[in-house]
């Protein structure tokens, strides 16, 4: 089965190299040897086998009858979208590892791929090499899924560990994140929680069968989080991390991107560094969670070329996927209920007139001010109660 490949940078090329490493298991998988024929790409490669494959023009791809599959590693929602859709009219399978594509175009690209009787495919699209998108949409098909919870960035991931091994703060991690090349030039989707509300969108919507807009998800990244803080979550045994959410609420989900302290008995408590893992709770089945590399050239290209193997085992055959474009309406977050913990200026008179009880928590070498945990309540109502406290330093919610 003859493929493209668009866009040649880290997953394209990854592509690539896993079709090449792993030629005679894929070809056994599939039924078929997988060939790329075109990559296309702004850029030549000079020197680089794939040269002579470049093409600089997608309709060079979708006007050849030979291509039967399309892999989309462009990134962004343009022109990644454009020619995604044109793949797809000219009757071609696609599988992409595009999240910001799957999360504002995923519902219609399903929908025009049924239509056609192609598989629009997105496995590498949230968590990496880790399996999440197959398993929903088919080995947890019996249960009502009523949770994910997910570390589901692993830049983010890498800098919470650090900051809490090392004691070091937020700017001089991100430093080493981006000399290591976890972090872009520009962190901003990172760090500030937009690339985990992309991600909780889909795994939202897949679990509904509706289209949620990553756009209506509650989102708060980890740019205001200290080596104080740290130093508390320390003093409580728990750890820091960048939680993306959702719960079913009724007839509803409600989603949220939040860094939570967790306790040591929580599942994704020892998921550290680079690491993503995925918690899910089923009416059913109860708990399960799928832990692995969320990120990087060969897991996230694996996750490709396993979509790559599914379409040439299916490739006459539309695999049914629930993802309406009826957009559901998202349960309000400020109705959930949490434990919040709060550093303030404030005294504990102060304090105590606010929120009532709290947990007041002490930390080694921090002086000049106040660390509490209130007692559960709604978001709204930690609102309310913080309106009448000044000099609030912090807050992170308590699982």
């Amino acid at each position: 089965m003859k493929a493209a490949v668009m866009g040649y940078g880290t997953i394209g090329s990854g592509v690539v190299e896993v079709l090449n490493i792993n030629h005679d298991s894929i070809t056994k998988r599939a039924g078929e040897a997988i060939e790329v024929k075109y990559v296309l790409d702004l850029r030549d490669f000079p020197g680089d086998p794939i040269q002579n494959k470049i093409v600089h023009d997608y309709k060079v791809i979708a006007e050849d009858p030979e291509i039967g599959m399309v892999v989309e590693t462009m990134g962004g929602v343009e022109p990644a979208y454009t020619f995604v859709r044109a793949m797809l009219e000219a009757g071609k399978h696609v599988t992409t590892s595009n999240k910001a594509l799957v999360a504002e175009k995923g519902a219609e690209l399903i929908a025009l791929a049924k239509e056609k009787n192609v598989n629009f495919l997105f496995e590498a699209s949230v968590g990496g090499g880790i399996p999440i998108i197959r398993p929903l949409n088919s080995c947890l098909t019996a249960d009502v899924i009523e949770e994910i919870t997910g570390i589901l960035n692993g830049t983010t991931n890498y800098m919470l560990t650090k900051m809490s091994v090392e004691g070091s703060e937020f700017a001089d991690v991100l430093k080493d994140a981006q000399d290591k090349g976890y972090a872009e030039k520009d962190p901003t989707a990172d760090v500030e929680g937009f690339d985990a509300c992309r991600k909780i969108a889909i795994l939202t919507s897949l679990v509904c069968g509706q289209q949620v807009d990553f756009s209506d998800i509650h989102t708060e990244g980890i740019t205001k989080i200290s080596a104080t803080d740290i130093k508390y979550a320390k003093a409580m045994g728990k750890a820091i991390k960048l939680l993306a959410t959702s719960r079913k609420v009724g007839d509803s989900y409600c989603a949220m991107v939040s860094p939570c302290m967790l306790p040591q008995e929580h599942p994704l408590y020892p998921v550290n560094d680079v690491f993503n893992a995925i918690f899910v709770h089923g009416n059913v089945l109860g708990d399960a969670m799928f832990y692995g590399s969320g990120a990087g050239k060969l897991p996230t290209a694996s996750a490709v070329v396993a979509d790559m193997v599914e379409i040439a085992k299916f490739k006459d055959t539309n695999l049914p996927m629930e993802w309406r474009p009826e957009k559901l309406e998202l349960a309000d977050y400020k109705m959930v209920t949490n434990r919040f913990f709060v550093r303030t200026k404030a005294d504990e008179a102060a304090v105590k007139n606010a929120f009532g009880a709290v947990e007041f928590v002490a930390a080694e070498g921090v002086n000049g001010e106040l660390g509490f945990v209130t007692e559960e309540m709604t978001e709204a109502a930690y609102e309310e109660k913080a309106a009448k406290l000044a000099d609030i330093l912090q807050m992170i919610r308590v699982k």
